[in-house]
C-alpha cells in the first residue's frame, strides 16, 4: 500500500489557534454569557486572594461584588487549609456511614442561629436551600405561598416561584400555585394575604432585599411579619442567604428584631469563598418530616465532607475573626464614603444610597446609568454588580477582609466614574 508523504512546509495546512474562553462560552456554555464577557473586555478570571481577583492578561481587579459570596475575601487560608486537609483524607462520602465533619459544620451553624434553630440540612446552593424550606413547609400542610415584591430566592422551579420577577418566570410557567406577592415591608398587605390563607401559607422573605435592590423594611417590620405567622398559623421561612454571616454587620439580618423564623436559610459566605455550600435551618418541630425519614428529602452532593469543612471553617473564622464586627464598622465607614461620593449627583444621576452593613446600593435615576458606572469601574479595575430585581441599583458586597486603602481606592474610583458617566449622560 502506497503511503502519503509527510506534510512539508509548503503542504501543511496551519494548525488553527486555540480558540479564546469567550469563544468556548459561545460554542458550549451561551452566547449571551460570552456577548458579557466580551462587553467587559473579555478576560478571564484565573486567580484570586483576598479581596483582588486577577485575569489572564495580568490585570488586578479589586472585587467588591461577588453577589456576596466573599464575606472572609477570597481563598482565606482557614478555609483553603480546611478543605485540603479534607482532600487529603476523604473529600466525598459513600453516604453509608454518619459523616463526622457535616455533624461539626451542622452543631458549629446551629450554636451560631437564634436561640431554637437546632436542625440544619446541608445542600449545594442557596436555590437548593430554598427548595428545602419550601417542601419542609409543604410537608406540614402549608402550600399556599406568599413571598414580596422583588424579592429574590432562587431560579430553580419552587424558588422560582417564589421570586418575584417574570422576566426569569415567564418561560417556566405555570409555576406553584396559589403564590402572592405582596409590598415588602407593608405589614397590612401581608396579613391580608395570610386571612385568606389562615393555617396554609408559607411565608418566605429577606431582612433586607439583596437582588431586590437593597431594600430596607421599616423598623419592626420583621418582628412584625413574624408575630402575624404565628396569629394566622403560618411557616415563615427567611431567607438569608445573601444577608447572614456578618454581611449587615450583625450575624443574621434577624437579630435585630429578635425574630426566630420556623426555616433560616444561609448560604453564599458560608462557601468561606472556597467550595460551594448553602444549608436550611429549622426548629425541631419545623424539621420533624425530615428528621424522621432521612430519604425524604436528599441529593448525592448535600453535606459532603468537602464542603462541610468549607462551611465548618468559615463559620469559626467568622467568629474568630470578628468578622460581624468588622463588617459593621467597614460598612458604615463605605457608606458615609459612597453618600459623599454620591452628593454631587443626587437627583440628576444619583437617586439614593442605601445600606446596612456591607450590603449597600445605589439606586440611579435611569437604569443606562448601572450599566455605565459598572462599566466605568471595571476600566477602573473595581467590581460590582447590577441587582437582578431592581434594574436602576448598582450593589456593593465587599469583603469583611478589606483594609482601609482597599476601601479609599474604590471610593476613588467610585467618585471618577460617577463624574465620567454624569458628563457622558448630562
Amino acid at each position: 500500500m502506497k503511503t502519503a508523504a509527510p506534510p512539508t512546509a509548503e503542504t501543511a495546512t496551519p494548525t488553527p489557534p486555540p480558540p479564546n474562553t469567550a469563544e468556548l462560552y459561545r460554542r458550549h456554555l451561551g452566547t449571551g454569557r460570552a456577548v458579557m464577557g466580551t462587553v467587559l473586555g473579555g478576560m478571564a478570571e484565573v486567580y484570586s486572594e483576598g479581596a483582588w481577583v486577577s485575569t489572564d492578561d495580568g490585570r488586578r481587579y479589586l472585587d467588591f461584588g461577588g453577589y456576596g459570596v466573599f464575606i472572609l475575601g477570597h481563598r482565606h487560608p482557614a478555609v483553603l487549609e480546611a478543605v485540603q486537609r479534607q482532600l487529603d483524607a476523604h473529600p466525598l462520602a459513600t453516604r453509608v456511614f454518619l459523616e463526622p465533619v457535616a455533624a461539626r459544620a451542622a452543631a458549629a451553624l446551629a450554636a451560631r442561629t437564634p436561640a431554637g434553630l437546632d436542625h440544619v440540612h446541608f445542600v449545594n446552593s442557596g436555590a437548593e436551600a430554598t427548595e428545602a424550606g419550601l417542601k419542609l413547609a409543604r410537608a406540614h400542610g402549608r402550600n399556599a405561598l406568599v413571598t414580596t415584591v422583588s424579592g429574590y430566592h432562587g431560579k430553580t422551579l419552587g424558588a422560582l416561584s417564589v421570586t418575584a420577577n417574570s422576566l426569569y418566570q415567564q418561560a417556566f410557567e405555570p409555576l406553584l400555585p396559589d403564590t402572592e406577592q405582596v409590598a415588602y415591608g407593608d405589614l397590612a398587605e401581608l396579613e391580608a394575604a395570610l386571612r385568606e390563607r389562615r393555617d396554609r401559607a408559607c411565608v418566605i422573605l429577606e431582612p433586607v432585599q439583596g437582588e431586590g435592590g437593597v431594600r430596607i423594611p421599616p423598623p419592626g417590620y420583621l418582628a412584625g411579619a413574624a408575630g402575624l405567622c404565628r396569629a394566622y398559623g403560618a411557616f415563615l421561612i427567611v431567607d438569608e442567604v445573601q444577608t447572614g454571616l456578618g454581611r449587615l454587620g450583625t450575624w443574621w439580618g434577624v437579630d435585630a428584631e429578635g425574630v426566630v423564623p420556623d426555616v433560616l436559610l444561609v448560604g453564599k459566605g458560608l462557601s468561606g469563598g472556597v467550595v460551594p455550600v448553602a444549608a436550611m435551618v429549622a426548629t425541631k418541630d419545623a424539621y420533624r418530616p425530615f428528621s424522621r425519614d432521612p430519604y425524604l428529602h436528599t441529593s448525592t452532593f448535600g453535606a459532603s465532607p468537602i464542603a462541610c469543612a468549607a462551611a465548618l471553617a468559615a463559620v469559626e473564622t467568622i467568629d474568630r475573626e470578628d468578622i460581624v464586627g468588622r463588617a459593621a464598622t467597614l460598612g458604615r465607614h463605605l457608606l458615609g464614603g459612597v453618600v459623599e461620593a454620591c452628593a454631587p449627583y443626587r437627583e440628576r444621576l444619583v437617586h439614593e444610597v442605601r445600606g446596612r452593613g456591607l450590603l449597600i446600593g445605589i439606586e440611579f435615576a435611569r437604569a443606562q446609568a448601572v450599566g455605565e458606572t459598572l462599566l466605568e469601574l471595571v476600566s477602573r479595575g473595581v467590581l460590582v454588580n447590577h441587582s437582578l430585581n431592581s434594574t436602576r441599583v448598582l450593589r456593593l458586597t465587599p469583603p469583611a477582609i478589606a483594609d482601609a486603602d482597599e476601601v479609599q481606592l474604590f471610593l476613588d474610583a467610585l467618585v471618577e466614574a460617577l463624574r465620567a458617566v454624569h458628563t457622558r449622560l448630562a
